[in-house]
């Protein structure tokens, strides 16, 4: 299911996580999208989801709230959440991860709405 507003990308992204699908995950972003992880700018939809299985390969749990949402008329917004990954003991001594994030996504043609920038530790 795709989001047909900008809000709802949250929770198809928190979904994909949890099921631990890495090609529903990189489908919520442009082709040329860049994600921020391990502190290296990842570009294009093809290296995102390539650095999204090792990331789900942890099992890891995800809670995702979207704080807040600006979104333009001219079909671009800026989303900031906060997120949690509780991992299951055995894996980072069951401890959690936690940040905030702020993304750029895009109106598409067809009216889907998908990341063109994520920074998923933009408090840092």
């Amino acid at each position: 299911m795709p989001a047909f507003h900008p809000a709802e990308i949250h929770s198809l992204f928190r979904s994909a996580f949890n099921a631990g699908d890495a090609g529903s995950l990189s489908a919520l972003y442009e082709l040329n999208a860049l994600l921020v992880i391990g502190g290296k700018n990842v570009i294009g939809r093809e290296n995102i989801r390539q650095a999204f299985e090792s990331l789900i390969a942890q099992r890891g749990r995800m809670t995702l709230e979207t704080r807040r949402v600006v979104e333009s008329p001219e079909g671009l917004a800026v989303l900031h959440g906060s997120w949690t990954v509780r991992h299951p003991l055995g894996i980072e001594n069951g401890v959690a991860t936690q940040g905030v994030s702020t993304e750029v996504v895009r109106k598409q043609a067809d009216g889907i709405w998908l990341f063109v920038i994520d920074n998923p530790y933009s408090s840092e």
